[in-house]
């Protein structure tokens, strides 16, 4: 895998990377990352509770997430950096109304800041380059 060749596709890269380890933690010890999102951890789960398998399934998307964003910084796809940014911004959006509806403990707060701060410093990237919008010629081609 070659390292990424701009601003916009290390910004990429570290997200993840970031959801690529977060998602191994969530695999390997659900217990731990229930603890860093605010959760409560219950030593024996009632009948019905299906908490752990819910933690593997999003922590295994995490880790795919994490693999697709690192081949796109990779391979300096600009128009995944580009999709990234509108759809982080609204993962913040629904994120911060869980816990400020009070659905979510304050600490699940930092998954949606991560979620908006990436997606703001990634849009601020392509900007910067000047890949914020696909240009007209590159679309025609």
């Amino acid at each position: 895998m070659r390292l990424p060749r701009s601003f916009a596709g290390w910004t990429i890269a570290i997200f993840g990377i970031l959801a690529f380890a977060l998602g191994l933690l969530g695999l390997i010890s659900p217990g731990t990352l229930l603890v860093m999102l605010g959760f409560e951890v219950l030593d024996v789960r009632p009948s019905g509770d299906y908490t752990l398998v819910y933690m593997a399934a999003s922590s295994m998307a995490a880790v795919n997430m994490g693999v697709y964003y690192m081949f796109a910084a990779s391979a300096n796809y600009t128009p995944f950096f580009r999709w990234t940014v509108p759809f982080r911004l609204v993962t913040f959006t629904v994120f911060t109304t869980l816990v400020v509806t009070g659905a979510a403990p304050a600490e699940f707060f930092g998954v949606g800041l991560w979620e908006g701060l990436g997606a703001v410093i990634t849009g601020f990237a392509l900007w910067r380059e000047g890949n914020l919008l696909p240009s007209r010629r590159s679309a025609a081609a």
